[in-house]
């Protein structure tokens, strides 16, 4: 009868879903009077677990559980450790954190640890970047004996690569009897996260199982790496290696999503988007506000407006990020009726949102409405505006040619203007043939950057078009002078049916740079045929 009982309270307490409920059941344990302690510890021990790690559940009871326990056990112990390594237990006490006091507790008691225990004390060591108190968990582990556990080698392995140490990490790596592909994964995450692509890359390709967080990893570590054709590349081989096992999920389309955005790649973004709906993945605000992304930078603004709305519910990056698409095509008009939708809505813009909305009026030349919007900003929002909102208010009237008050308005920043800053009234100045100005400025960010080709190149622009050769001439004498050169090779990029071409300066297929020859060389011959046809007439 009293195990009868011990069952049902356990399958009310695996069932429960809400703290509500679980502190009716924890009153009925607490209270039963029939119940033995063996079973009322075993109830208290589960209620416990599910209390402190359950998403809907609460640390701090979980904790007023667990000081009422009457000498606590290593089930009880590892409980607390992991619900405390694995949420924010704010500031450290002593000096310590949670996850340490109680691992410290424990063996004042002693409890001896196991393998279940480590894991957790590593992760709060890598969650809290503490580098020092990591080493001493690992010399515990070594000291107990459990430095060749499987789960316990890859969250250090994991540890080590956080913070940076990833000789330490290949070396634990190097060294384990046997692997899992949690290994391989924290390895590749740790090189990944510290840009080396080239080693991720070559452990990748020696990995015999892959799970989607490993190909998420290469994909997303590739786009954050500035190679977001090699990111698409892999996706498709995703697709064509992993038919049955491995399937793309929500950040795999968002990874892949934003790669396709960064290359103007529409066809592809067109079938990535194709393939989210045939897959039955939920298209939630994170790909959505993606998806409106990619097609308003790979110039479908149609079409990013469709997703846009149909996407049932939307946060304010989704509303920034087709206020951007309007702004990167000149369609102010449109970004500011969005606005006025938002404002309805009751969704307040934020300091990305005017960044874009200040860009539509650079690009679209609504001076005033550019002025109007910067001071909306500061006096109806109270946004202080940052220096790339000074940027974008300096393009605008730079555009413009409004000089004297783009030197106004830098005059009264309340902080040091930057590069960007400097760089679009540089601009300006390059598009209106404003070389007095425009060469203080390019001398200024010379001297601020000696090494940045851009700067003498525009000065040799404005010195060409003012016809000021002599001037010319001592600019590129010093570049020559200085070894100025541009580091990355220039190369543009362009879809065709799917398939994006690069051309670069560095070199291009031979077999597209044949291509590309016999069509100017077509060219020109029918260039040359309308010219002797006109001089005949």
């Amino acid at each position: 009868m009293l195990e009868l009982l011990k069952d049902r309270i356990s399958c009310l307490i695996e069932e429960c879903k809400s703290m509500r409920m679980l502190k009716q059941i924890h009153s009925q344990i607490i209270t039963s009077p029939h119940l033995p302690k063996t079973h009322n510890y075993f109830l208290i021990t589960r209620l416990l677990f599910v209390c402190a790690i359950s998403d809907w559940g609460s640390l701090s009871y979980a904790t007023d559980v667990f000081r009422l326990i009457q000498n606590p056990n290593l089930s009880v112990y590892n409980i607390m450790i992991r619900a405390y390594a694995c949420k924010d237990n704010g500031v450290p006490e002593n000096g310590l954190w949670q996850p340490i006091i109680l691992y410290k507790q424990m063996l004042c008691t002693g409890i001896s640890p196991n393998y279940l225990t480590f894991p957790f004390l590593v992760k709060e060591c890598t969650k809290k970047d503490g580098g020092g108190l990591g080493l001493s968990v690992h010399g515990q582990i070594i000291k107990v004996g459990f430095h060749g556990d499987l789960f316990v080698h890859n969250s250090l392995i994991n540890f080590y690569s956080a913070c940076g140490f990833l000789n330490t990490a290949r070396r634990l790596f190097d060294g384990m009897p046997s692997r899992d592909v949690v290994s391989w994964n924290s390895l590749i995450a740790g090189y990944l996260r510290s840009g080396e692509i080239e080693s991720a890359l070559d452990l990748f390709g020696k990995m015999e199982e892959r799970n989607v967080i490993t190909w998420n990893s290469i994909i997303t570590g590739l786009m954050q790496g500035g190679r977001p054709k090699e990111a698409i590349e892999y996706f498709f081989e995703m697709q064509v290696m992993n038919i049955d096992s491995v399937r793309p999920d929500k950040i795999t389309i968002a990874s892949v999503l934003s790669a396709c955005a960064s290359l103007g790649a529409g066809d592809h973004g067109k079938w990535v988007h194709s393939y989210l709906k045939r897959s039955g993945l939920e298209c939630d605000m994170v790909i959505g506000t993606a998806l409106v992304d990619m097609y308003g930078k790979c110039g479908c603004v149609e079409s990013a407006v469709d997703v846009f709305r149909k996407m049932p519910k939307k946060d304010i990056l989704a509303w920034t990020a087709m206020i951007s698409a309007f702004a990167l095509h000149g369609f102010g008009k449109e970004a500011f009726d969005l606005l006025e939708e938002m404002e309805t809505l009751g969704v307040k813009p934020n300091h990305v949102t005017f960044v874009g909305l200040l860009s539509a009026c650079a690009h679209s030349g609504l001076v005033e409405k550019g002025r109007l919007c910067f001071d909306l900003m500061r006096r109806v929002y109270l946004i202080k505006p940052q220096v790339h909102h000074y940027a974008c208010m300096v393009d605008l009237l730079s555009r413009a040619g409004l000089f004297e008050e783009v030197e106004g308005l830098i005059r009264h920043m309340p902080m040091q203007p930057d590069v960007f800053v400097w760089g679009a009234l540089l601009g300006g100045c390059q598009m209106h043939g404003n070389v007095e100005l425009g060469e203080k400025v390019a001398q200024y960010l010379i001297d601020l950057d000696p090494s940045n080709h851009a700067f003498y190149v525009i000065l040799c622009d404005l010195y060409a078009k003012a016809s000021k050769f002599d001037e010319l001439k001592r600019v590129r004498a010093l570049m020559k002078q200085r070894g100025i050169r541009k580091t990355v090779p220039g190369c543009s990029m362009i879809e065709i049916y799917g398939v994006v071409y690069e051309f670069s300066v560095a070199g291009s297929p031979e077999i597209l740079m044949e291509e590309v020859e016999w069509v100017l060389n077509g060219l020109s011959n029918e260039m040359k045929i309308e010219e002797g046809i006109h001089g005949i007439i």
